[in-house]
C-alpha cells in the first residue's frame, strides 16, 4: 500500500465531528496524545527491558495512530501524503546525501558551470595557493601567490581585534574545489566569462561577488561562535537555507545543502591551519571536490 491509497482510506474511518475549527484541532490534539503514549512506552521500556514484552507491538500501534492523524490533517488542507513523503526524501537527500562516499564520487564532476567556455575563462581543475603573512607596523596583511606570482589584493582582518578572517579567501577557494563555483576566485584568476556577456554580468558581476562574501561573512560569524567549526560534525540547517536563498537566483542554486556543508566543513578544516601557521599552501582540485593544506610547497614536477 502506499500514502496516498492509504491517505484515502483512512479519510473513510474519519469519525470527527464537522464542526467549525473542530475538524482540524482534533487531529493535532490527536497527533500530540499519540506522541505522549509513544514516549509513555519508551519509559516502559527502559524501566521493564525485555520485561516489556509488547513494547514493539505497541509501538507499532501508536505509530500507526499517528500516521493516521497525519493523513486526516493533510487531505483536510488538500495535501497528498505520498506527495509530502517524497519531498521529504528529496530533502534529506540533499542535506546528508554528500556523507556517502559513494555519492561524493559519483558527483566529482557534477558542476562545471564553464565547461563550454574556453580554458582562459574556465576555473583551472588544481591549483596551488601560497599564503604568506607580512607584519609592518602595526598592520598585519595576508598575500597570495601562484607560480610566485601575488593574485588578489593584499588582505586584512578588517575588525578592531585579530580574528583570521584576512585568510577569508581559503573560503572562496572551497567553494571552488566542492562547488565549481567562486565568482571571487574568477576574478581574483581573472577568469571571467567575457565571452557571453549576459553570463559575465550576472553570473560573474558585482552582485554575485557581493553575495559570495556576503556568505564568507555570515558563516565565519557562525564559525566564530562554534569554535571555528573544530569538532563540529554539522552545520546549522536553516544557515544552509540562506545561503540557498542567497544563491537562488544564481548557477549555484543547482549546489545542495549537502554541497554546501561540504564546502564550508573543508575550508575551514585548512582555515584553521593557515591561520595557526600564519600561512602554508592550499592545494584545490576541482576534479576530486577537495582543499587541502600542507606546510612546505610542493615540490613536484
Amino acid at each position: 500500500m502506499n500514502f496516498s491509497e492509504y491517505q484515502i482510506q483512512a479519510m473513510t474511518t474519519d469519525q470527527i465531528p464537522v464542526v467549525e475549527g473542530t475538524e482540524l484541532i482534533v487531529p493535532l490534539l490527536g497527533l500530540v496524545g499519540e506522541v505522549g503514549s509513544l514516549m509513555t512506552e519508551y519509559k516502559k521500556h527502559l524501566r521493564d527491558g525485555d520485561a516489556h514484552k509488547l513494547f514493539n507491538e505497541t509501538v507499532a500501534e501508536e505509530l500507526g495512530d499517528m500516521l493516521w492523524y497525519l493523513a486526516n490533517f493533510a487531505s483536510k488542507f488538500n495535501l497528498d501524503l505520498e506527495e509530502i513523503a517524497e519531498k521529504n526524501l528529496r530533502k534529506c537527500h540533499d542535506r546528508w546525501g554528500w556523507r556517502k562516499s559513494v555519492q561524493i564520487d559519483s558527483k566529482a564532476t557534477a558542476y562545471i558551470f564553464d565547461n563550454d567556455f574556453p580554458e582562459h575563462e574556465s576555473l583551472p581543475r588544481r591549483f596551488e595557493v601560497e599564503i604568506t603573512e607580512l607584519r609592518k607596523d602595526n598592520s598585519v596583511k595576508m598575500k597570495a601567490f601562484i607560480d610566485k606570482q601575488q593574485i588578489g589584493s593584499d588582505l586584512t582582518d578588517n575588525s578592531y581585534s585579530s580574528d583570521g578572517y584576512r585568510f577569508h579567501d581559503v573560503f572562496h577557494m572551497s567553494y571552488a574545489a566542492v562547488l565549481g563555483w567562486s565568482p571571487v576566485m574568477r576574478s581574483i584568476l581573472k577568469r571571467k566569462r567575457k565571452s557571453n556577456p549576459l553570463v559575465d554580468e550576472v553570473e560573474d558581476g558585482g552582485r554575485a561577488i557581493a553575495v559570495e562574501e556576503g556568505i564568507s561573512a555570515l558563516v565565519f560569524t557562525y564559525a566564530k561562535d562554534h569554535g571555528f567549526l573544530e569538532g563540529v560534525s554539522a552545520i546549522d540547517y536553516q544557515l544552509l537555507k540562506t545561503i540557498k536563498n542567497m544563491t537562488s537566483h544564481l548557477e549555484a542554486a543547482q549546489c545542495s545543502l549537502g554541497d554546501w556543508e561540504k564546502a564550508i566543513m573543508m575550508g575551514y578544516e585548512v582555515w584553521r591551519q593557515v591561520d595557526k601557521c600564519r600561512g602554508g599552501t592550499v592545494v584545490v582540485d576541482l576534479d576530486a571536490r577537495s582543499i587541502t593544506y600542507q606546510t612546505e610547497k610542493s615540490n613536484e614536477t
